[in-house]
C-alpha cells in the first residue's frame, strides 16, 4: 500500500532539489557567463543610443546582453577551449544527475525506499556526487579564459584565471550557488529520512492512514 508522507523537512528537500536542478540547467544554457566591456552604440546618423555589452557562454554568445543571442559552436569540437569542453562534460553530468534526483524526489512522497534502500539516502549520495562533478566543472571553466574566443571578447590581456576586460555574469554565480545548494540538499536528505521514518509516522501508518502530514 502506498503511504503519502509529507513532512516539512521532506518537502523542503524535494522543493530545493527541483530548484537546484533547474538553476543549473538554466545556467548551463545561458550565454551570460562572461560579460564584455561596455561599448558605445552609435547609430548611422551619429546619435549615440547608449552603451551595450556582449556576453559569452560555454557554447553560445550574445552580441548584446539579451539581444542577438545564439550558439557560436555548432559542434562540440568548436567550443572555445579544451578546458571548456571538459567543463561542459562535468557540468552536464552533474546537471543530469540533479535532474534525475529531482524527478525521484517527487515520487519520494509516496515511495520511501528503492530495493529496500532509503530513497533519501540514495538521492543524497547522488546529490553529493553531482556536487563534486559541478565543482570540478566550475574549476575547469576559468582555465579556458586564455582561448582565442575569450581574447576576442575580453582583450589581449585575457589569460587562464584572468578575464581581463570582461566580468563574470549571473550564470557563473548561479552555477556556483546551485553547486553549494546541491551539497545542502545532500545534507537535508538525511533530515528528510529521519522525518519520514520517525515514530510518529509509524504510529500514523499503524492506524491505517494513507495520507500523513507532519510538521
Amino acid at each position: 500500500m502506498c503511504h503519502v508522507i509529507v513532512t516539512c523537512r521532506s518537502m523542503l528537500w524535494t522543493l530545493l532539489s527541483i530548484v537546484v536542478a533547474f538553476s543549473e540547467l538554466i545556467a548551463f544554457m545561458s550565454p551570460d557567463w562572461l560579460l564584455g566591456s561596455p561599448h558605445s552604440d552609435t547609430e548611422v546618423n551619429g546619435v549615440d543610443s547608449g552603451e551595450y555589452r556582449s556576453s559569452l557562454g560555454l557554447y553560445s554568445r550574445c552580441l548584446r546582453v539579451g539581444v542577438s543571442c545564439g550558439p557560436y559552436a555548432e559542434t562540440f569540437g568548436e567550443v572555445a577551449s579544451g578546458f571548456w569542453q571538459a567543463a561542459m562534460l562535468f557540468l552536464a553530468a552533474g546537471t543530469f544527475v540533479l535532474g534525475l534526483v529531482a524527478c525521484i524526489s517527487i515520487f519520494s512522497l509516496c515511495f520511501q525506499s528503492i530495493l529496500k534502500k532509503s530513497i533519501f539516502n540514495i538521492c543524497g549520495l547522488l546529490q553529493a556526487i553531482a556536487g563534486l562533478l559541478l565543482m570540478v566543472g566550475l574549476m575547469l571553466y576559468p582555465a579556458g579564459w586564455g582561448s582565442q574566443k575569450v581574447i576576442v571578447y575580453c582583450g589581449a590581456e585575457a589569460a587562464p584565471f584572468r578575464p581581463a576586460n570582461c566580468s563574470l555574469g549571473w550564470a557563473f554565480y548561479a552555477a556556483i550557488g546551485g553547486t553549494l545548494a546541491t551539497f545542502l540538499c545532500a545534507v537535508l536528505s538525511a533530515q528528510a529520512e529521519i522525518a519520514t521514518s520517525s515514530d510518529k509516522v509509524q504510529e500514523e501508518i499503524e492506524e491505517g492512514k494513507s495520507l500523513i502530514c507532519l510538521l
